[in-house]
């Protein structure tokens, strides 16, 4: 008996050690390509902002954008989902993606695409992670706590948010399943690029809620009651990408063509709005939004905005979009019924991410890291009910539903279109 303990105690040793030195080489590699990529990301969003005529240049880029996927014979882009299902061993995760989503999603925001960051970090870190695994000679089960390792890492070095970052890269794959064997190397590869984010300047984007009501039955019905208006509003953000992009592959098979003709129609929006508002991931509007400078309608801009660069074949994510399009949304909520904005802006920003992402765990903890704990019950409200409400939407296709969200049933299905 004592030996079998001592067996025991060696193997779990012995794992530890290995994705302990793994994680942290892979947090400081991934660590290091998201903080240079972050980094390019705001000298050409501070570029582009001096100088917006960069935007009547969109067409020309996209068509530069779809010849360098051409050219490494990589068409069938399917972004975030590519990592998603090389996590559920239905698809490999070429390290070609690294260099090439890195490239393209700076063109994105150089010349005024609306896309966002993380979902980019996400498969930068996958697949340089997929990579790692590959030169350590890990098995197939290995090289999928790799990818989620890589996931973790890119994610928290360019938001800032290491905690939510563990989570999400295990909670996002499948619903209802947490895969707890990534733990321990999520948990190192998070922090470790986190670390060194900061340490090269790239800080957390957090933002400051300055009234917080106390948790009574009105300001909470009226928190229910954004969360179903949210829930409703991630369904039509998740409706309008995927019926665009089912729409172009059907009207406009040929991919420059699709670029082209979706660039013009930005460039002849932004024109005609007389705004920028619009391009890049949208973090000025988050940050009018909580202090109530928004226009009602910006929300839905931003998501006619994203639909038409991501569908198009434009590179970047969604997540900042989507936390942008809640806030807007939040503050618009908060002008109709007379609702703290600082707060209606942050439960609309945490409902939206929930009901596109389906990880209300993530979630909570990413309203933790970005606005503090002091509206606790609030955020939880919020995801709860727009968790429920949001039915089986999402972002990413390849997102499996194991477990019914109403019912402790399992049903392993995939999302809805």
């Amino acid at each position: 008996m004592v030996k079998f303990y001592v067996r025991r105690i060696y193997h779990n040793l012995k794992v530890f050690a290995k994705w302990a030195v793994f994680s942290s080489i892979t947090g400081l590699v991934v660590g290091a390509f998201s903080t240079l990529f972050a980094e390019c990301l705001k000298l050409v969003t501070q570029f582009r902002t001096a100088n917006p005529w960069m935007i009547l240049l969109l067409p020309l880029v996209g068509i530069v954008i779809v010849f360098l996927y051409h050219i490494f014979h990589y068409k069938n882009d399917k972004g975030t989902n590519m990592v998603l299902s090389t996590i559920h061993a239905e698809t490999e995760l070429p390290f070609k993606m690294a260099p090439l989503i890195f490239i393209s999603t700076t063109l994105t925001h150089l010349f005024g695409g609306s896309a966002g960051r993380e979902g980019a970090a996400l498969q930068l870190g996958g697949s340089i992670g997929n990579q790692l695994g590959r030169w350590f000679c890990f098995d197939e089960k290995d090289r999928r706590i790799v990818v989620m390792c890589g996931m973790s890492a890119a994610f928290s070095a360019i938001f800032g948010t290491p905690i939510a970052a563990v989570v999400f890269a295990m909670e996002v794959v499948s619903v209802g399943v947490m895969y707890y064997a990534a733990l321990v190397p999520c948990v190192f590869a998070s922090l470790i690029a986190s670390k060194f984010a900061r340490h090269m300047g790239i800080g957390p984007d957090t933002f400051l809620i300055k009234k917080i009501p106390d948790f009574l039955i009105v300001p909470s019905i009226k928190v229910i009651l954004l969360a179903v208006c949210c829930a409703a509003v991630s369904v039509i953000f998740c409706v309008t990408l995927h019926s665009l992009g089912d729409f172009y592959r059907d009207k406009l098979k040929n991919p420059y063509i699709r670029i082209v003709v979706s660039s013009l129609v930005i460039v002849a929006l932004t024109m005609v709005l007389h705004t920028t508002d619009y391009m890049g991931a949208g973090v000025p509007i988050i940050e009018r939004a909580i202090a109530g400078h928004v226009v009602p309608l910006a929300f839905v801009w931003k998501i006619i905005f994203t639909a038409l660069t991501l569908e198009a074949g434009f590179k970047g994510g969604e997540i900042v979009p989507t936390l942008t399009i809640g806030a807007a949304f939040g503050s618009f909520f908060a002008f109709l019924f007379g609702q703290p904005v600082g707060l209606m802006t942050a439960c609309g920003m945490l409902g939206l991410f929930v009901g596109v992402t389906n990880c209300p765990i993530s979630t909570l903890l990413l309203g933790f890291e970005l606005f503090g704990y002091e509206a606790m019950p609030f955020f939880v409200l919020v995801i709860a009910v727009s968790f429920s409400f949001s039915g089986y939407y999402s972002l990413y296709a390849s997102q499996k539903f194991i477990y019914s969200k109403t019912r402790t049933e399992f049903i392993n299905r995939k999302t809805n279109k």
